[in-house]
């Protein structure tokens, strides 16, 4: 770390009246109360490092403990606190401090987005130069940024989209296996196994916990027409926001059933379509018609559900917001599936892909967001 960094982070004073007050080398000013320092201690007897798992048993904490004395020691650098009914201070470093100095809000990629239009220039990574960290993270970036990456030179069979799992965590397994291949099949109780227009949709909105990140790969394509399409649902829930915020309201609130039912398995799960953290910030977009089940609720509430469908899908089908690109075999898209949509339009011919998810979690994970 660089040493004026460092420096900053350093305790200039201390005070332990009702809060512990830390006046930071920078001038900031950083209140803590005591039930939290004693609760997030990172002593041997309150916290495993080896298992990163918290020790002490936080019911049985006095709700008005408080430090016998307070000590500020090593240039600042750590702070020794004796706590009541404790045998011995508990030392507490000044970057763990640091670093929770202000409350922290729920944590979110969406800050570090671009929301984009049918304009947008496709980030590109050849896959190949996946083996090179540096065109790893770039990768990891993009995905950030845009929601999606185009992967070009990619070999034809399944091994490819298990590389490109790896580079996000691993293969989640559902309904349709792990990693999976398909082509036109009417007996697949699927809209995606069949060649007709596909409009733009997110994937297991019938899940309770929706796959975080999909890979498609085309294997094989002779057919006429077929092109992929990709929706920011970002930047269509902002336009949503500003312009109909009534409506923006429905759709944060408005729970909708998504229902899979075929192969012996039904599966059933509900979220408004755009779900909002605990922040308030834009967590996940989730819409998808084909999959939508039958409900009734009070007239008004319906009324306000419809309203909301036919402004948003209205824009999720509009071309302008819709990037628009033929695959062809070895080109893989791999997209955040919380917040693209994605379709395809009607081909005649042959088209073949493959296809896995990667769970939220994993791909939050290994973009070190939860470090």
């Amino acid at each position: 770390m660089d040493r004026s960094v460092e420096s900053l982070m350093n305790i200039k004073s201390v005070c332990f009246e009702h809060t512990l007050d830390v006046v930071w080398a920078s001038g900031e000013v950083s209140h803590y109360s005591f039930m939290w320092l004693r609760d997030n201690a990172r002593d041997e007897r309150s916290f495993d490092a080896r298992t990163h798992q918290r020790e002490v048993f936080t019911a049985s904490l006095d709700s008005n403990i408080k430090p016998l004395f307070v000590e500020r020691r090593n240039a600042g650098a750590l702070l020794s606190i004796q706590w009541e009914l404790d045998c011995s201070p508990i030392e507490y470093t000044s970057t763990f401090l640091y670093r929770y100095r202000q409350p922290v809000k729920t944590q979110t990629i969406r800050g570090t987005s671009t929301l984009w239009d049918r304009d947008v220039e496709p980030p590109v990574v050849d896959y190949p130069s996946l083996s090179d960290s540096t065109q790893t993270d770039q990768f990891l970036t993009s995905m950030i940024e845009f929601g999606f990456v185009l992967v070009r030179g990619c070999p034809t069979d399944l091994s490819s989209v298990n590389a490109l799992a790896e580079q996000l965590g691993y293969v989640r397994e559902t309904i349709f296996g792990g990693v999976w291949s398909f082509e036109a099949d009417e007996a697949m109780a699927d809209s995606a196994y069949t060649p007709r227009e596909l409009r733009p949709h997110t994937d297991g909105s019938y899940s309770l916990d929706a796959p975080g990140v999909q890979i498609l790969l085309c294997l094989e394509q002779s057919a006429s027409g077929g092109e992929s399409i990709l929706v920011d649902g970002f930047a269509i829930a902002e336009k949503v926001r500003r312009e109909h915020p009534e409506i923006y309201k429905y759709l944060c609130r408005i729970e909708v059933e998504g229902m899979y039912q075929g192969d012996g398995v039904t599966l059933l799960a509900r979220r408004p379509i755009l779900r909002l953290n605990a922040s308030g910030e834009l967590e996940q977009v989730t819409f998808n018609n084909y999959d939508r089940n039958v409900m009734r609720l009070a007239d008004d509430q319906m009324q306000q559900l419809y309203d909301g469908i036919r402004l948003i899908d209205g824009l999720f089908n509009d071309p302008q917001y819709q990037w628009r690109h033929q695959l062809q075999a070895g080109e893989a898209i791999v997209l955040d599936n919380w917040r693209l949509l994605h379709g395809r339009s009607a081909y005649v011919g042959s088209r073949k892909l493959a296809g896995a998810y990667v769970n939220r979690e994993d791909f939050i994970s290994r973009l070190g967001l939860n470090d």
